[in-house]
């Protein structure tokens, strides 16, 4: 006996499947979520794009698939083809999904399938031959899909009705978001209609931006629904942390102190004194531990590792970050379900997204947070059961001595961090970039389109990619430009009838594996032991036979190197150096550095501070004080004079490069920007000139730069394209612009010795 009676008389309750409505009992919901709710007409109705904005664990997923698997159940196609694909930024995701979905379309005869690298040739042969219900993919599986099967691409889409973006906020703006509009458009071209696209995120600031990423050109039609059905309680500490020499604590010292334990890194107390308190409060429960860097992860790993051993306990402690093996991520995540035995990961930004983890106690953040959205985003796996979101953030600043450089006596990172944190109980965040020409992804599209159609006209690719598409900041004169580009790098080449082929060069780039991912990978070697591959670890420098190195969790030393084969074997080890992970951290917003300047000028103490981060925000704002920036924002120091702009750093890097036209040595510290051989007097006279004068256009300082290349086929382009490109991404002249008045007028009536 089965009953279809809504939830808590909920309206959307109504308008699904009675199937669907057969899987909400069993799951014993007693009522729909808001986003669910709001979510079932629009998406049902099929009719428009649905932005989905809730918070982490609000059941955004079912918001979108209820009506989607309702709508696909009452109407199901009449053609092959896919109904429905979901496109995820991460193949973890895609297996949580996939096990979520399996199951609410069991008994509803829609088929759900899995495509990226982890599938095997014969599964997706069978889907290719008999294309059905729902397809779970990656940008990078259906940007392969697009180059490899072009011929095919209209079939695959002749019965699609929607296409899901998960953790949308991941893509905007970034060369990987480009990509996956262009995908989503073309997906439009090959299915011959508009088909309804539904994005999901936990994290959006600016909801306008958002529906014009989901649908470009025609965001003022996307309908928008924003749950703040998360008033869970908050509980936040931000712990301080005075950097000291490094010294080896009993806890880090094990039985075995023979000479090879000896060659290994001493923790320094500070370093040592955060994992006291992790291993202390978070031993015995669920959590995660986000660390800035994958060394950092690792890291923090071996001395919570130890700390398990010193105390004869079982370790609790796994690692998580993108270099693992496959495995060895999987095993971190199903003990993170596993609620038999207590567990913390150690980890990246890997499980900052949409894993189904279950629900964990508490989440620490070690170092400044990435940004407002990405703390957002992380708090969001806490308290995930009706319970508070537990945060605790360590933050490390530099003992005070008399040689301590004026910047980093203002204590930035713990000011940035509380910056960050104002901002968030704000519920501000930072909006994408909407100025970027993306055109390394625009290379990418270009030899993309040749290959999924075998040729095409350069009219026809600038209007699928530019007037119709997602590169509408790029104008005909500029693709034009691009193809000659393209043309000198013999990556395409023409028709005497116009059509664009690849050239000798295209034609080995596009039939590379790497092709189909928009992002740049570092070269990597495998770290294998006893014949098992642990993962991969990218290698700046040559490490000798030898070297001691820590990787998942664990202490290694190298016992041979093929470079041939990019393969490093390892055997177990008591000491280790972590490796050396690269990788520049995010931008700063500038409304991050406005809220800076207004924590230092602010008397009010932060009931989040424990004692140790109270006395560095006091120490920080007396520097603020002594220093006189408040008054003025010029410092002489020596031979040189430090500026505090307090900018974002687009807005700094224009400035810097402003400076250069002029003749001045400038280089950025902390947050100040230290002038070479300049007095202050000096300073305040250039930045009176600046402000009266026309400042260069951004490309003109971008060609300041010796290296422009920041993204995957930069290298393909010619050199003025490239510094267009560099100042659309990385330049703020505007910005600048108001930044030089306001510093000009706050030094006018300065007087300098």
């Amino acid at each position: 006996m089965t009953t279809t009676s809504p939830p808590s008389g909920s309206d959307a309750f109504q308008l699904l499947h009675p199937k669907v409505q057969r899987w909400i009992w069993q799951q014993d919901w007693p009522e729909l979520r808001p986003a669910q709710e709001a979510a079932a007409a629009p998406v049902l109705a099929g009719e428009t794009d649905v932005l989905i904005a809730a918070a982490t664990a609000s059941g955004k997923t079912e918001a979108a698939f209820l009506p989607v698997c309702s709508a696909l159940t009452a109407d199901p196609p009449q053609t092959g083809g896919f109904a429905a694909i979901y496109v995820s930024p991460l193949k973890a995701l895609i297996n949580d999904q996939y096990g979520r979905l399996d199951e609410l379309c069991e008994h509803l005869d829609i088929p759900v399938a899995r495509w990226h690298g982890d599938v095997g040739a014969g599964v997706k042969s069978k889907l290719l031959d008999q294309p059905r219900g729902i397809l779970l993919i990656t940008p990078e599986s259906l940007e392969a899909m697009f180059v490899l099967r072009g011929w095919k691409m209209r079939d695959l889409a002749a019965a699609l009705r929607y296409v899901v973006i998960d953790e949308m906020h991941s893509f905007m703006g970034t060369e990987r978001g480009a990509q996956l509009q262009s995908l989503m458009h073309r997906l439009d071209l090959a299915a011959r209609r508009r088909v309804p696209r539904v994005g999901l995120s936990a994290t959006l600031g600016d909801m306008r931006a958002a529906a014009d990423f989901l649908r470009p050109g025609g965001g003022d039609k996307v309908t928008v629904i924003v749950s703040d059905a998360d008033g869970q309680e908050l509980r936040l500490q931000v712990r301080g942390y005075v950097e000291t020499q490094p010294k080896l604590s009993a806890p880090d010292r094990t039985a075995d102190e023979d000479a090879e334990q000896q060659t290994g890194e001493e923790d320094s107390g500070d370093r040592s004194a955060i994992a006291d308190h992790l291993f202390t409060a978070l031993r015995g429960s669920h959590n995660l531990i986000f660390a800035n860097s994958r060394a950092a992860v690792e890291e923090f790993t071996d001395l919570l590792g130890r700390r398990c051993d010193q105390a004869g306990v079982p370790n609790e402690f796994v690692p998580h970050h993108g270099n693992l093996s496959k495995d060895i991520r999987e095993h971190a995540e199903s003990r993170l379900k596993d609620r038999a035995r207590p567990v913390t990961a150690v980890c990246t930004s890997t499980l900052e997204m949409g894993i189904d983890i279950g629900s964990v106690s508490s989440v620490a953040q070690v170092g400044a947070p990435p940004g407002v959205a990405g703390l957002r985003q992380r708090l969001g796996r806490s308290g995930r059961r009706g319970g508070p979101a537990i945060l605790r953030v360590y933050i490390r600043e530099p003992e005070l001595s008399p040689t301590l450089h004026p910047a980093e006596e203002l204590r930035a990172q713990l000011v940035q961090t509380i910056a960050t944190i104002e901002l968030l109980l704000q519920r501000w965040y930072e909006p994408p970039h909407g100025t970027a020409l993306h055109l390394s992804t625009l290379v990418q599209q270009i030899l993309s389109l040749i290959a999924q159609h075998g040729g095409v006209t350069p009219n026809d690719a600038y209007r699928t990619l530019c007037v119709q598409g997602p590169f509408r900041l790029v104008d005909a004169a500029t693709f034009a430009a691009l193809l000659r580009d393209l043309g000198e790098a013999t990556l395409i080449r023409q028709e005497t009838d116009g059509l664009l082929l690849h050239g000798d060069a295209g034609e080995k780039l596009v039939n590379h594996y790497t092709f189909y991912a928009a992002f740049a990978a570092p070269a990597e070697y495998r770290i294998v032991h006893g014949g098992r591959t642990l993962g991969s670890l990218p290698i700046e420098q040559s490490l000798p036979e030898g070297a001691l190195l820590i990787f998942a969790g664990r202490r290694w030393r190298v016992l041979a190197i093929d470079t041939r084969a990019k393969v490093i074997e390892v055997a177990r080890a008591s000491g280790g150096r972590p490796p050396r992970f690269t990788g520049a951290g995010p931008e700063v917003h500038d409304r991050i550095r406005t809220e800076m300047r207004r924590v230092y000028q602010d008397g009010a103490v932060p009931i989040y501070l424990d004692a140790t981060a109270q006395r560095l925000l006091e120490q920080g704002r007396a520097a603020y004080r002594r220093l006189g920036l408040e008054a003025k924002p010029i410092l002489g120091q020596g031979n040189d004079t430090l500026l505090f702009p307090f900018c974002g750093d687009s807005i700094m890097t224009t400035i810097v490069l402003t400076l250069r036209t002029r003749g001045v040595a400038v280089e950025p510290q902390e947050l100040a920007l230290a002038l070479s051989g300049a007095s202050p007097q000096t300073t305040a006279d250039l930045l009176r000139e600046l402000s009266e004068s026309e400042l260069p256009t951004a490309t003109e300082l971008a060609r300041l730069i010796p290296d422009q290349r920041i993204d995957k086929y930069d290298e393909l382009i010619g050199e003025e394209l490239l510094a267009r490109a560099f100042a659309a991404r990385r330049l703020d002249v505007p910005g600048a612009r108001n930044a030089i008045n306001r510093l000009a007028e706050q030094t006018a009536l300065a007087r300098f010795a």
